[in-house]
């Protein structure tokens, strides 16, 4: 967020500014934990001889209680304010990452996937707050501006994301998994004690308390935007999440190291894109998300082919998802201004925490497929599945506006 920016906004809101600032600093802490865990658990587990649907299934609670909170979570960050629902994320983080401290021998698939149900409703209390946030801060039909402050938070986020890729293989180098997780949840106490201490301002708490069926949204454009979103994560993760970096260790020998860092690039490159979209794509419409989806499942379906006839795998693969990871960028930057565009500014959270419900269903669906379909059939047929449900999320773009 740049400092002109800032200063454009009115006197009046330079409190609500300061208060939205220490909840993207938060969102950016929690970020950077979120990504290294997820790295961490990856590499670690593989190393200790897991098959990646045990891996896959590692992430289920995750995901399932993503979905579950992103719905209640919305409806919560209406009724108390937007302060308390990302301090409570970042305490259960936390405590998530204190769980896993303990000897290798009690980290078994079910305690393990205990504690990333932990983390998971953590990081949508934690996402729908700082995305609802936005809504309450830009003045009424100023759509260039949210499409650039959304476009840059969510960008920045994903940037330090793929820094977390990054640091959850490094650390896991350096201090193994007990020590790498210590020193995380540590780092996040102290970030947490601060937001206890200076988060005071209510943002996005509704005038008028929302009632618990208000959490399904009764709006066409959000209910289809929602069913877009879905499918497009879900053709992310059923090849990114488990598939790709057991694939890159296991075919292409790469050490955990290498992995972790490769990952992070491309999250970081896709995090910059994300941020750039506005320059890149100045109409923001429904139509522009469905060309962009269309251009998208294009992608996949290249990468299977050339892995199908063995042609230079290693620089199809890379350069591919490198490819994979800008159009993506843009499609999911159209579609979180899309969300605030067709928010309603009143409870702006249940809106937003229904939408990324569906994203986080896609997230579930394409992890679980992702260890499952990888196991039994290879990343060939994960990419075929990602352009299936690439093609889907650019028909049901038809119908935005």
């Amino acid at each position: 967020m740049g400092l002109s920016s800032l200063k454009a906004l009115s006197p009046q809101m330079s409190k609500q500014v300061k208060q939205y600032l220490v909840i993207t600093g938060n969102y950016w802490a929690f970020t950077l934990t979120d990504g290294a865990l997820r790295m961490l658990v990856v590499l670690y587990f593989h190393q200790l001889g897991y098959s990646p649907l045990n891996i896959a299934m590692l992430f289920l609670f995750y995901e399932i209680f993503g979905v579950i909170t992103n719905l209640i979570g919305g409806w919560l960050g209406a009724r108390l304010g937007l302060n308390k629902t990302m301090n409570i994320g970042l305490a259960l983080q936390i405590i998530a990452l204190s769980m896993l401290a303990v000897p290798a021998e009690m980290l078994t698939i079910f305690y393990v996937m205990a504690a990333q149900a932990l983390s998971g409703i953590a990081k949508d209390l934690n996402k729908m707050s700082a995305k609802s946030a936005i809504k309450s801060l830009i003045p009424k039909g100023n759509k260039s501006k949210l499409y650039r402050w959304v476009a840059l938070l969510t960008g920045s986020k994903n940037t330090l994301k793929g820094l977390g890729f990054f640091l959850g293989g490094l650390l896991l180098t350096l201090l193994e998994f007990n020590g790498a997780v210590l020193l995380m949840a540590s780092l996040l106490a102290i970030v947490w004690v601060f937001s206890l201490l200076t988060l005071k301002e209510e943002l996005g708490k509704a005038k008028n308390k929302p009632k618990f069926t208000d959490i399904f949204s009764k709006s066409t454009s959000i209910n289809i935007l929602s069913a877009a979103r879905l499918f497009l994560f879900g053709a992310r993760d059923v090849w990114f999440v488990v598939a790709l970096p057991v694939f890159l260790a296991v075919n292409f020998n790469w050490s955990h190291w290498w992995v972790g860092g490769f990952m992070a690039s491309w999250i970081i490159g896709y995090g910059i894109v994300q941020s750039l979209a506005p320059l890149i794509t100045s109409d923001n419409t429904g139509k522009t998300a469905f060309l962009w989806a269309s251009y998208l499942t294009l992608i996949p379906a290249a990468i299977a082919v050339a892995l199908h006839f063995d042609f230079y795998i290693q620089t199809s693969l890379i350069v591919g998802l490198l490819v994979f990871g800008g159009v993506f960028a843009i499609n999911s930057s159209l579609h979180s201004y899309l969300i605030l565009s067709y928010a309603s500014s009143d409870g702006v959270s249940l809106d937003v925490g229904f939408y990324y419900m569906a994203n986080a269903m896609g997230r579930l669906i394409g992890t679980i497929l992702s260890g499952w379909v990888y196991q039994e059939y290879g990343l060939e047929s994960c990419l075929w599945i990602s352009a299936l449900f690439l093609a889907l999320t650019t028909i049901i773009s038809t119908k935005l506006q």
